[in-house]
């Protein structure tokens, strides 16, 4: 069970604020509990039934310790295998359900390959989209788990890829 003021995350749409517990009755059906979630990011509000709360993903921000093993596996290489010349649309498609999963690694991992790959090829538009979205994600919650500015927690991890970066310009 959330409480208002509780910072929460709705996957693929990131960190939000439960701003109170309410009872509607939708479509004359009996009265159902909800919570009405504002998206941090974009100022979108949420209505997300309580009962259904745990199925749609909707969690609470991770923990202190969590960010920091997060922050930890962005940095090691040691599992990327390298581009595979895979076919960008399927990678897409994959990374896309990635996001839409709402968990921490999942966002993690695709940021990482998207970052990673993007050093030995032009990424196409939707996997730049796709990277975007996935550095907006990791920041704000990260930035609340950690008590940090989002700015300062995207700078610690655009250093730590500060050679693939260099790459991707040059491309």
């Amino acid at each position: 069970m959330f409480v208002p003021n509780q910072l929460v995350v709705y996957p693929a749409q990131g960190v939000g604020r439960v701003e109170k517990v309410e009872s509607q009755t939708i479509g004359g059906s009996a009265a159902a509990e909800f919570y009405i979630v504002r998206i941090l990011s974009n100022n979108v509000t949420l209505m997300v039934p309580v009962k259904n709360a745990t199925n749609v993903g909707l969690r609470a921000v991770c923990s202190a310790e969590k960010g920091n093993s997060i922050l930890q596996s962005l940095a090691d290489r040691s599992d990327f295998t390298g581009y595979t010349g895979q076919n960008w649309n399927r990678r897409y498609r994959e990374y896309s359900e990635k996001l839409k999963s709402g968990e921490l690694a999942d966002v993690a991992y695709v940021l990482k390959e998207l970052l990673l790959i993007g050093k030995d090829k032009e990424l196409s538009f939707g996997e730049r989209r796709l990277l975007e979205q996935a550095m907006g994600l990791i920041t704000l919650e990260l930035a609340h788990a950690l008590d940090r500015e989002q700015a300062a927690v995207q700078s610690e991890i655009e250093a730590m890829f500060a050679d693939v970066l260099e790459a991707q310009e040059k491309n």
